[in-house]
């Protein structure tokens, strides 16, 4: 590929480096300097960012996310998304057919009017089936906007302060992301311009729009033109773009992961809301300490699904035998999927469960820079000091009999969920 810039003389002032990438490009994470990797703690930082660069957008955007939810924040990301669409910027929107219901509140009317193109990631027809392939989600949350800013990580458009289940919190998800100028960027364009073009083909061949739609219905389908995006370096930061999907991508998440806690030498830290390892994780877990490297988990302490949080307390016994630090965070709902492995930080959407590592489609951005990883590293610190409450193996085994029956009962409901899906077996 052959980096461009736009025509005129030289100055003092770094060129614009320009790249155009197809759309079968492959997206094998490289960890390449040159980035300006800037992390954002929960919506109080992530949405003013994000509503800065799309009001600023001339060209293009994209974004994609699992939920979008009829709040105070997704109508205003709706509202400046529209008015993007209105000034002429191509705005192109994918949610979750499960993570989002389609059609509660005006925020969908809001983009359709405004002409934003949107897409609907396998959409629900029956809330509830035994269809396997239902659990196939898109789970990642990714924007782009001009192709020259990247947005990545855990966080829906959602408000800190509601749950879609339990209403108005006292205190904000806990949750991360980062933004991102430089290189990998390109990669993620890509991604997105991919992933817009592939379930505009499926819903238009499965006739999946309804009436009212709006102009992705009516957009013409041909393959996808190259994607143009600059890569000027920003910084010294070097960075990779993740992807899990169901075919090329399959385990590169849960590799990255295990190869960075197998190098490490002094700290495992991983903050997981969803947290139900594979044996082989485990492991690597065990092995880390075993060779005196201090392993921490920050996990899920509020009860918000019963089965994942009981079925993740039933691994507890045998990681804190090992030695693995565990702490529930009990101040609010944990949403982070984010870890620092010595000077390697990672902020994505991916849990640590068969369903995010196995099926959904996750985004993650890793990092390789000292200075990044100990900015995160204080915010877990910060976030384990406000809300956090250790667990003890002699207090766990003291569990009450209630629990303990909860905690089993929740594991075997995962296993059969595992079995059910095909997928016990790799797992």
């Amino acid at each position: 590929m052959t980096a461009t810039g736009p025509p005129g003389e030289r100055s003092d002032v770094t060129e614009p480096k320009y790249v155009s990438l197809p759309w079968h490009e492959s997206l094998r994470p490289t960890m390449h300097g040159g980035h300006e990797v800037t992390l954002l703690e929960s919506g109080a930082e992530f949405f003013p960012a994000l509503e800065l660069d799309i009001a600023a957008a001339a060209h293009g955007i994209y974004l994609e996310t699992y939920i979008f939810e009829d709040d105070r924040t997704g109508r205003r990301i709706a509202a400046v998304l529209a008015a993007a669409a209105r000034r002429g910027v191509s705005v192109h929107v994918i949610v979750d057919g499960f993570g989002t219901v389609r059609g509660r509140g005006d925020w969908t009317r809001t983009l359709l009017d405004a002409g934003v193109l949107f897409e609907t990631f396998r959409p629900e027809r029956r809330r509830f089936s035994l269809d396997r392939q239902r659990l196939r989600r898109l789970h990642r949350k990714l924007a782009v906007i001009d192709g020259r800013i990247a947005f990545a990580g855990g966080i829906n458009v959602l408000d800190d302060l509601y749950d879609p289940n339990h209403g108005a919190l006292e205190h904000p998800r806990l949750d991360y992301a980062v933004r991102v100028r430089g290189p990998l960027v390109a990669q993620v364009h890509v991604a997105a311009a991919r992933l817009w073009w592939e379930i505009s083909v499926v819903n238009r061949s499965l006739r999946r729009h309804v009436a009212g739609s709006g102009a992705a219905a009516r957009a013409p389908l041909h393959l996808p033109d190259a994607v143009r995006s600059e890569v000027t370096p920003a910084g010294r930061t070097r960075a990779a773009f993740m992807l899990r999907d169901n075919l090329w991508h399959r385990r590169t998440i849960e590799r990255a992961y295990l190869r960075a806690i197998g190098r490490s030498r002094r700290e495992v830290l991983i903050a997981c809301a969803y947290f139900f390892p594979g044996a082989r994780f485990r492991r690597a877990l065990l092995a880390a300490v075993a060779r005196g490297v201090r392993v921490r988990l920050l996990l899920q302490g509020k009860v918000e699904y019963r089965i994942p949080h009981y079925g993740s307390q039933a691994l507890y016994d045998e990681l804190l035998r090992g030695g693995v630090e565990i702490v529930e965070y009990r101040r609010s709902f944990l949403h982070a999927k984010v870890a620092v492995i010595d000077d390697w930080a990672t902020v994505g959407s991916s849990n640590i469960d068969p369903f995010s590592l196995l099926l959904a489609r996750e985004a993650n951005v890793g990092v390789n820079d000292a200075v990044f990883a100990r900015s995160l590293r204080e915010r877990l610190d910060a976030a384990i000091d406000a809300g956090g409450v250790p667990i003890a193996l002699h207090g766990h085994r003291q569990r009450p009999r209630l629990v303990r029956i909860r905690n089993a009962v929740a594991l075997l409901l995962l296993r059969i969920l595992l079995a059910v899906t095909g997928l016990a077996g790799r797992y």
